[in-house]
């Protein structure tokens, strides 16, 4: 049994117990709420409020970030390519910095997806996520329904999220 369809399984036992196992497993997928990171929305740069909820529907690549990070910046052209590849995925921006920042360095440096402000809020979220540390760059990929299926710390390694996004898209 591969190790996802372990955890998918794990992930269902509270369900099945709660008297859901003559579910389909689809519907039983669907029972399952969200990651609670979904309730949050975040501001472009420009300040218009993003409803994170608004990416439902198809997998996502949330990338935490900063102008002031080398790796973070360093990374950013090979998530634009993969944005590009892949485009039955959402990929986000979303940055430990301020919306000023953000603002001036995105007239420097252009990327296809959005790029949404966390401020200084954004390292509790990251915690929450499981980033202990707070370090940046952080890589969350949630799955069409909004669960949490796998975090990278540190810049990306380009066809490690490439190969990754294939299965699951």
């Amino acid at each position: 049994m591969k190790r996802r369809e372990f955890l998918r399984r794990a992930s269902l036992a509270p369900i099945i117990a709660a008297g859901l196992s003559g579910i389909a497993p689809a519907a039983r997928a669907a029972a399952l709420p969200p990651h609670a990171f979904y309730a949050n929305a975040f501001p472009t740069p420009a300040g218009a409020d993003t409803p994170f909820r608004s990416y439902l529907g198809k997998p996502v690549v949330l990338n935490f970030w900063a102008t002031w990070c080398p790796p973070c910046v360093k990374e950013m052209p090979d998530l634009d390519a993969l944005h590009k590849k892949h485009a039955g995925v959402h990929f986000v921006g979303l940055a430990v910095d301020t919306a000023a920042n953000v603002e001036k360095f995105g007239q420097k440096v252009q990327v296809s997806y959005p790029l949404l402000v966390a401020g200084h809020g954004g390292i509790k979220l990251m915690r929450d996520l499981g980033n202990k540390n707070g370090g940046l760059p952080f890589t969350v990929v949630f799955d069409k329904d909004g669960r949490e299926l796998r975090h990278f710390l540190g810049q990306i390694k380009p066809e490690e999220l490439d190969a990754y996004i294939a299965d699951i898209s």
